[in-house]
């Protein structure tokens, strides 16, 4: 993080949003920084050899490709905490898994594609020795998605709701074979060079032109979610990565998850499942450089959604964060024992 100039952060904070989608974008990012490709590619490769900069590419909406995904929360043993996490590390739906400082001590999101069935795949890991509970938490309302790491300390936000929602058509898609062809290398990871797209357009024997037009067209039916840059939370130094969950009154869930949505310090947000030992219904992730930095967020969003019951729950432990490969399948069964690493 001290290595990291200005330039850099105002790189990184423009290309998470946004990203050109033209023959040769670092040009065009050059000019709007008014500087030039080559050191525009210099200041990104650097970036990406310090692991901040973690992936270029599409991001695609898991439930218009049609897989149907969870967050789920285990209570596991301490001493068994490691070994099952492992495990379902192994699963390639699993994309993020975290250890939180709860009672449900385990987090992590399961992605499965059309056709697989969610519970059957979670039941998979109940033959794990050291699970006490599992809720599975899938998502009932969505009201964001989106994360962007204030990189300048200076161009900060205040933290109210000043965010206006995107409007996303609802059009229903069926991935043909072709879509998922375009899906399985618009995923994969772009290279910092002059005409990065020119490899993804020669991969599916068609031209640039016909290669943009596609994005645009997934972009606008919200197939894609954007074309963007992804970091690297820990190593640009927003380690304190909190969960604030809410038990909001069933008449108000709505207004409340479109008012937190509407912060720019709220990356996630939706509406979840509630269980005798869960309470909590909406959940909204913030992303933070100290505890006391995230608490005090919390209550300055508190004051102003007005619900008092609400915890943050921290990610102590990450035992994985990486991307769900869409439509690149593998089965997926328990190994009774963990080769060690």
């Amino acid at each position: 993080m001290n290595s990291m100039d200005e330039l850099d952060k105002e790189l990184l904070n423009e290309i998470q949003w946004t990203f050109p989608l033209v023959t040769r974008p670092f040009d065009a990012i050059a000019k709007k920084f008014n500087s030039t490709p080559e050191i525009i590619k210099e200041h990104l490769n650097r970036l990406k050899k310090d692991g901040i900069l973690r992936q270029l590419s599409a991001i695609f909406d898991t439930r218009k490709l049609g897989y149907t995904s969870s967050l789920v929360a285990m209570e596991i043993d301490h001493d068994q905490l490691e070994n099952v996490a492992n495990q379902i590390n192994r699963h390639p739906g699993v994309s993020h898994n975290y250890e939180r400082d709860h009672q449900f001590n385990l987090w992590f999101t399961l992605a499965v594609p059309p056709g697989s069935d969610l519970k059957t795949e979670i039941d998979k890991f109940k033959v794990l020795k050291g699970i006490k509970k599992i809720r599975m938490l899938p998502t009932l309302q969505l009201f964001k998605i989106g994360v962007k790491l204030d990189m300048v300390d200076e161009k900060k936000h205040e933290v109210a709701p000043t965010e206006t929602k995107k409007s996303i058509k609802h059009v229903k898609f069926e991935p043909t074979e072709e879509d998922k062809d375009f899906i399985r290398e618009l995923q994969k990871d772009m290279e910092i060079i002059d005409e990065p797209f020119v490899k993804a357009a020669k991969n599916l024997g068609i031209t640039e032109s016909e290669l943009f037009q596609r994005m645009k067209k997934y972009e606008e039916n919200g197939v894609m979610r954007r074309f963007a840059a992804i970091l690297r939370h820990r190593q640009v130094g927003f380690t304190a990565n909190g969960m604030i969950v809410w038990k909001v009154p069933k008449d108000r869930i709505s207004e409340v998850g479109e008012q937190l949505g509407a912060f720019p310090q709220v990356s996630h947000c939706y509406e979840r499942p509630t269980y005798s030992d869960w309470p909590y219904n909406v959940f909204s992730m913030i992303h933070c450089k100290t505890h006391n930095e995230a608490n005090e967020m919390a209550k300055v969003i508190q004051d102003q959604i007005n619900v008092d019951d609400y915890k943050i729950l921290f990610s102590s432990r990450e035992f994985k964060k990486t991307r769900v490969e869409y439509f690149v399948e593998n089965s997926f069964n328990i190994e009774e024992k963990i080769p060690a690493s």
